[in-house]
């Protein structure tokens, strides 16, 4: 059965190219990203690509109010979008921080929260962490903004989960490895990592079906 999917992050990597599997699959998919072009060119009818820039909350209220439009209902919201930045703790400005935070955490509960009158206790909503958001985990120098921003959204999740665990959605986090993506590309130049974008995102949608 057909289902209503909202996925962030989608101009390129993961979030393209899981908008090209759902699609495919039969879904109605609806994508946020600050740059449209590249799932246009798709020309999917079942594609609904919305520009959106998670760093405003002016953007968030325009994105969600035409989902609702759109929708009565939401099956599965995918947090996909992120932000990434690799610089010496030294090096770091308050506007990193501010940058990874708003599109890692900030916006996933905004729109999060937008979204919630249409969802109902058969959702699920997944947010794509980072395995160096998890306590315990190996570390590595550059990323202080990135992994702390990653693991502020594993605890927030967890904590909606326990909120919402008699009548509301599912909350889930994924914690990836290294993908290989546009992204990581960008934050370590050179970098091979041992999954493709392709990959993951059947990975991702699998886990979303939660069937």
């Amino acid at each position: 059965m057909s289902k209503n999917i909202v996925i962030t992050g989608t101009s390129r990597g993961i979030g393209f190219e899981l908008a090209q599997l759902l699609a495919g699959a039969g879904h109605h998919v609806i994508t946020l990203s600050r740059k449209t072009s590249s799932i246009e060119a798709l020309e999917r009818n079942s594609i609904m690509s919305l520009s959106c820039d998670l760093t405003s909350e002016q953007s968030i209220i325009e994105s969600a109010k035409a989902i609702l439009a759109k929708w009565d209902h939401i099956d599965i919201l995918i947090h996909n979008a992120g932000m990434l930045v690799n610089k010496p703790f030294e090096e770091l400005t308050a506007q990193d921080f501010q940058n990874c935070y708003a599109v890692n955490v900030f916006g996933v509960a905004s729109l999060t929260q937008k979204l919630l009158p249409v969802m109902t206790k058969d959702s699920h909503v997944v947010a794509i962490s980072s395995m160096g958001g998890i306590q315990g985990s190996a570390k590595f120098p550059g990323l202080a903004a990135y992994s702390s921003a990653k693991a502020a959204v594993i605890t927030l999740f967890e904590l909606l989960a326990e909120e919402y665990k008699e009548n509301g959605p599912s909350f889930n986090t994924l914690a990836l490895g290294a993908v290989q993506t546009e992204m990581l590309e960008e934050a370590f130049p050179g970098y091979k990592a041992p999954l493709t974008a392709s990959e993951m995102a059947d990975y991702i949608m699998n886990f979303a079906y939660r069937e």
